[in-house]
């Protein structure tokens, strides 16, 4: 089953991975990180369909999708 893994303390919240996401998986949290930047979070991680589309879009490499 495919896995997304944010890497928090590497999110900057520029949201390119939320819209592109073709789940709708991704939203933002309401917590922030040590930067101070409220970081993506999966929300629906079981729909996950291992298409990669966030991690590529990510301009931090806060993302790793696992397939």
């Amino acid at each position: 089953m495919p896995r997304v893994d944010i890497l928090t303390e590497l999110c900057k919240s520029c949201l390119f991975c939320i819209s592109v996401c073709p789940k709708r998986i991704l939203d933002l949290s309401k917590e922030v990180n040590t930067k101070g930047y409220q970081y993506v979070t999966a929300v629906k991680p079981d729909e996950c369909t291992g298409c990669a589309l966030c991690a590529t879009m990510c301009p931090d490499a806060a993302i790793e999708v696992w397939r």
